[in-house]
């Protein structure tokens, strides 16, 4: 019976010692972790028979079933020393929402010898600012959106994580900024950096963005800029009108969503379409996406034809 008895209290220090890390972990440890807390390769190989635990791979054991997070950790135990999660996934570990993802985008520095995985996808770079210490290896929000816009599928894509990343408060308008300085070369460079100028210039994006240049080119009619309506006592600013065909157009840098912004633009909006005129709202990322959509609206609302001039 000495032999039973023995066992069972081994049983119940291996779950004792790695109960804390596993909680953390949600029910994921490596073998490196087992190790450290005095659980050897027997111990292991006995809870495995007994069905107690399970291998996920070469480094991953499973204590307890996971969700999302488990995954995580495997995929970080399984890819190798300098791992950590990145792009999309380390933008829904902060907290992104309204984003569906099926793979988990992990970087390593380049040239580390890497254990290929299904369901991860690993990106190999020469440049990595520091990770968040604490908790899952990962990178920092800001850096992490810029490097899943140039991973993203499409433009389209890349700019709606960018913006969402700013407006859920994931990362400061600064902070984008500062990752961008830093962004060394990759896919889609140039328009992420007009992106990030639009989601952190505020008010500044529409005089970036010319309007009145981009009506040029689709020759269209000059509208005036910057017109000034006055009603109940208050006056308020249109960013760009056609007086003669009673039409209004506003866009609306990344600032319009913050704050009373909103409030304000409903305002403006009401008492321009009392006073007769019809109002087209546009993004200046649609612009940037889906220009010549945008256009087209604009076109249809003078009653002309969008032309671009090549």
């Amino acid at each position: 019976m000495e032999q039973p008895a023995k066992n069972a209290r081994r049983r119940a220090w291996r779950a004792h010692v790695t109960a804390e890390v596993a909680h953390g972990q949600d029910g994921v440890v490596s073998r490196a972790q087992l190790r450290g807390l005095g659980v050897t390769r027997w111990d292991l190989r006995e809870e495995v028979a007994a069905g107690r635990w399970s291998m996920a791979g070469s480094q991953s054991v499973v204590l307890r079933p996971g969700g999302d997070l488990a995954e995580r950790w495997r995929a970080i135990f399984e890819v190798g020393s300098g791992a950590r999660l990145d792009g999309v996934t380390a933008l829904l570990h902060a907290g992104l929402s309204g984003w569906e993802h099926t793979t988990i985008d992990v970087s390593v520095p380049h040239g580390t010898r890497v254990r290929r995985i299904d369901g991860v996808t690993i990106h190999a770079l020469s440049r990595l600012e520091p990770s968040v210490s604490a908790g899952l290896p990962r990178a920092r929000p800001a850096p992490a959106a810029l490097r899943a816009a140039s991973w993203a599928r499409s433009e389209r894509q890349a700019a709606t994580l960018i913006a969402m990343t700013a407006q859920q408060r994931l990362a400061s308008r600064s902070q984008l900024l500062a990752a961008w300085e830093a962004l060394g070369r990759c896919r889609r460079r140039s328009f992420i950096g007009t992106v990030v100028r639009d989601v952190c210039a505020g008010a500044q994006s529409l005089g970036e963005l010319d309007f009145a240049a981009l009506c040029r080119r689709y020759r269209l009619p000059t509208p005036e800029r910057q017109v000034v309506v006055e009603a109940a006592g208050s006056r308020y600013y249109l960013d760009v009108r056609w007086r003669d065909h009673s039409l209004v157009v506003e866009v609306d840098g990344a600032h319009h969503t913050l704050g009373m912004s909103v409030v304000d633009d409903a305002l403006r909006q009401n008492v321009v379409m009392l006073g007769g005129d019809r109002v087209l709202r546009i993004p200046v990322l649609g612009l940037r996406v889906q220009e010549a959509e945008f256009m087209a609206q604009v076109a249809a609302g003078l009653g002309m034809d969008a032309r671009r001039v090549a």
